[in-house]
């Protein structure tokens, strides 16, 4: 390509040769970095006016999640306090109706094997797949303590109030005149007119007598208070038991006593052993019972069925 320079002052001219890349590398350094540099410079402040504000953003998102984990951790702590209190109230409450349930196992005469409070009910089953990975609802958690805290504080008064039943039924029964006065023996003289055994002479024997072995437990009728305890005349030692109104009994010639005054035995319990102190010819129990301070035929009582 020619190239013609005229110089308008004193008219002269001159002409020149240049080839295309010569030419292209003259626009580009007259027009392209120019572009070029305006180009960079736009670029250059629109990223960092996006680099400012996007930092902004984040640096808000990242303070309303902390925020956030401050209040989940906030609400955890506050939930679990409360689940622990409730848990400590429920194994307290547990706690009681374990002591419930052991003390009318041995009111009821219940299988104590059966009905075992210490240990953990068996349970168990298939789990559904879903239900495997169902996640726990704190809300719903804490409600269902609640509920089973009520279901708790009602089975204690079911229970304290068959306890009362059970205790007074197991009272009435205890303090039930029934039975023999020994565990092992022989009725060896009826209550009424007899032959007495040392004068020979016809006399009222106001008791019943059961001869045995020397040594042999002497047993209480029913349950109630030793009133006394010791030696008395004709009687030797000897054992009274008052049972509440309107009964009480009386046991003679022991060898042994086992119970002072003001004990409280219990039907059953071993009370003396047989003996022949006092007015005796051998080693036997005289058995008397009293109701409403005096004394009546025993027999009835004897030979009655315990409740």
């Amino acid at each position: 390509m020619k190239f013609i320079i005229v110089d308008q002052k004193n008219g002269r001219s001159a002409s020149f040769s240049a080839n295309g890349l010569l030419i292209g590398m003259t626009l580009l350094g007259l027009f392209g970095v120019p572009a070029a540099a305006g180009l960079w410079g736009y670029q250059a402040g629109m990223t960092h006016g996006l680099t400012g504000e996007s930092l902004e953003k984040l640096r808000g998102v990242v303070d309303s999640q902390g925020e956030a984990v401050i209040e989940a951790t906030r609400e955890a702590r506050e939930n679990l306090t409360a689940s622990s209190l409730r848990l400590a109230k429920l194994q307290a409450h547990i706690v009681r109706l374990d002591a419930l349930g052991e003390r009318l196992i041995g009111v009821a005469n219940l299988d104590g094997g059966e009905f075992n409070f210490r240990a953990d009910p068996a349970m168990g089953g298939p789990s559904a797949a879903a239900e495997a990975t169902a996640s726990v609802d704190v809300r719903d958690y804490l409600g269902q303590l609640d509920e089973l805290r009520a279901d708790i504080l009602d089975r204690e008064r079911q229970f304290a109030v068959l306890e009362t039943l059970l205790v007074d039924r197991k009272l009435s029964a205890d303090v039930f005149l029934a039975g023999r006065p020994v565990r092992k023996g022989w009725m060896s003289s009826r209550y009424g007119k007899r032959i007495d055994p040392i004068t020979g002479r016809p006399a009222w024997h106001q008791g019943v007598d059961f001869a045995g072995k020397e040594g042999s437990d002497v047993i209480a009728v029913a349950a109630g208070i030793v009133v006394y305890a010791g030696q008395r005349s004709g009687y030797g030692k000897m054992v009274e038991i008052s049972h509440g109104s309107p009964f009480s009994t009386r046991y003679g010639h022991h060898k042994d006593l086992k119970v002072k005054v003001g004990d409280i035995v219990r039907k059953g319990q071993t009370v003396g052993t047989m003996g022949s102190s006092g007015r005796s010819t051998g080693p036997h129990v005289h058995f008397e019972v009293y109701k409403n301070g005096r004394v009546v035929d025993p027999s009835s009582y004897i030979h009655r069925a315990s409740r």
